[in-house]
Formats: structure tokens, C-alpha cells, sequence
């Protein structure tokens, strides 16, 4: 039985937006036999599930396909971020402590 994972992509570190990090992946997780091509000596596989990376707009969507499919499957659910409001003003501020500089 094929197994897959579903799960939320995390924010690319390279770029400060947070694009294609609400969507939800189905990607094929089986370890297929792979063999070295006897001309060029490439290691290839005839499985190409591994290649297949699924989009869907929400979590229940992937798995609906995951059961329709017969697929057993494993969700990681996402972390969640927490933001600290933070004020510019407050830097400013008469009673916050400063260190002193000298």
C-alpha cells in the first residue's frame, strides 16, 4: 500500500513573503527499488510517484483524496506563528529603561 504525506509548506528563508505556505501538499513518501541504467550508469526508478508533488486548498481536501485513493497517510500539522505586536514608539518612550551608555 502506498503511503503518502500531507502537509503545509513552510515560508520559503530566502524571501521575506509568506507565498504558497496556506495551500496543502499530498507528496508520495514509498522508498521505490531504484537501479543503475547500464548505458549511462544514472540511478533511475520505474515509480514515478516520486515526483508528484499535489496541491489543495485545505487539509480535509488532501485527505478526501488520500482516502478516495486507498492511500494510508500521515498529516503533520503545521506550527503556528506568534507575533508580538511591537510599537515603534515605545523606543521613545520617558519611563523605559534605557542602558546607559558611557
Amino acid at each position: 500500500m502506498t503511503t503518502v504525506h500531507i502537509y503545509q509548506p513552510a515560508k520559503n528563508a530566502m524571501q521575506s513573503g509568506r507565498a504558497n505556505t496556506k495551500k496543502w501538499v499530498l507528496e508520495f513518501t514509498g522508498q521505490p527499488r531504484r537501479t543503475a541504467d547500464p548505458l549511462m550508469g544514472w540511478i533511475g526508478s520505474a515509480d514515478t510517484d516520486q515526483q508528484v508533488k499535489m496541491r489543495f486548498a485545505t487539509r480535509d481536501e488532501a485527505v478526501a483524496f488520500a482516502e478516495r485513493g486507498g492511500y494510508t497517510f500521515e498529516v503533520t500539522e503545521p506550527h503556528t506563528r506568534k507575533i508580538k505586536p511591537k510599537n515603534y514608539a515605545d523606543n521613545f518612550r520617558y519611563d523605559n529603561p534605557m542602558p546607559s551608555s558611557g
